[in-house]
């Protein structure tokens, strides 16, 4: 999120859309970066009350029962095929950021409901059904931010995305019913105009798909007095179908730092009525179960 001083306090650089639709694919919401990347400083997750059987963070030392590049290696695979499968679905998405005052209430806020669908084409479009006027004065959304609602904040890390990242395995932990594999993930190099996830992934140790994650897009934009800092986040995944966990709730409340002083936001993500558009065929070898796993 963007805070910017000339003469005076600017507000929101992004419009209520005037088209009804916009297409995803274009990528048109993504522009070329004109500032200085800085590095990320290292997402901390948030504490969990500790038990007899786990370290303070609430994770468990156990090392894994199956070696742990091996583990990476099939969750990448896992998440190649849920990406695939998630473009089979339309969905609501809901997107709203507030600013807080010092009496923990809000002053300003910018909301969007939209629907995710295709055209009889097969196109994916996103379809703003829903965005009243925004009343951001201290902060504006920047086109980064809009880029990190699509690929960052619902984070899938796939066997083509590895070769980005440092991954590094932490311990394992139960979340809710859910035994996971806790991982720590940060990029090995920040190349310019490029978009990255760091922090930490849950993965559930049965289906092997990322079920929670928590940190923070990067890097942080700072040059000339034009700030575009980004939010600590948590999202969490709920199984729709099958053995897919598919993303329903981002919620981030961080105070953002700027030069100009300190900015607490609130901001929640949505996605929710997830209904399939069309039908993934799968080939069988002979023999093989039709309900076994991919």
């Amino acid at each position: 999120m963007r805070h910017e001083y000339s003469q005076r306090l600017t507000t929101l650089r992004v419009r209520t859309p005037v088209a009804a639709f916009v297409l995803l694919a274009s990528g048109s919401l993504v522009l070329p970066l004109a500032a200085q990347e800085t590095g990320p400083p290292e997402p901390t997750p948030p504490p969990k009350a500790q038990t007899s059987n786990q370290t303070a963070s609430g994770i468990s030392i156990e090392p894994s029962s199956v070696p742990v590049d091996q583990v990476i290696q099939r969750f990448a695979e896992r998440e190649a095929e849920f990406k695939a499968e998630r473009d089979n679905f339309t969905y609501v998405q809901t997107f709203v950021v507030q600013t807080i005052d010092d009496d923990g209430r809000p002053d300003g806020e910018y909301r969007m409901t939209s629907d995710i669908i295709y055209t009889p084409s097969g196109r994916r479009y996103e379809n703003i059904t829903y965005a009243p006027p925004p009343t951001l004065e201290r902060v504006s959304l920047s086109e980064q931010d809009l880029a990190d609602l699509k690929n960052i904040q619902p984070f899938v890390l796939t066997t083509e995305e590895l070769p980005k990242y440092d991954i590094s395995y932490v311990g394992r932990e139960q979340v809710d019913e859910i035994s996971t594999y806790v991982f720590d993930v940060k990029p090995k190099n920040i190349e310019k105009n490029q978009r990255y996830f760091q922090g930490r992934v849950w993965v559930d140790d049965k289906d092997l798909e990322i079920v929670k994650t928590y940190g923070k897009a990067v890097p942080d934009i700072r040059r000339h007095g034009n700030e575009n800092v980004f939010p600590r986040f948590e999202t969490y995944r709920e199984n729709i179908e099958g053995h897919y966990w598919f993303p329903t709730y981002t919620r981030a409340d961080d105070v953002l730092h700027f030069s100009s002083g300190d900015v607490h936001i609130r901001m929640t993500v949505r996605y929710s009525e997830y209904k399939r558009f069309r039908v993934t065929f799968r080939l069988l070898s002979p023999g093989q179960d039709e309900q076994e796993n991919p």
